[in-house]
């Protein structure tokens, strides 16, 4: 088996059909789905909110 990793770029809270668009035309498959918590004000330091600036998907992908 081999695996493909993707990033995507992506705003959940604007854009939640994204993910549902771009999982569905992958045509492995989907392993994992990392996100990428970015702190950067205060608030989001001490865990007052997050935002997530993208993901990382694996697939698993046929030979």
């Amino acid at each position: 088996m081999k695996y493909k990793v993707h990033r995507l770029e992506i705003d959940l809270e604007k854009d939640p059909f994204i993910l549902e668009s771009f999982l569905n035309k992958l045509k492995g498959e989907v392993v994992s789905i990392i996100p990428n918590i970015a702190r950067t004000t205060l608030v989001q330091i001490y865990g007052g909110s997050r935002k997530i600036d993208f993901l990382i998907v694996v697939e698993k992908i046929a030979d």
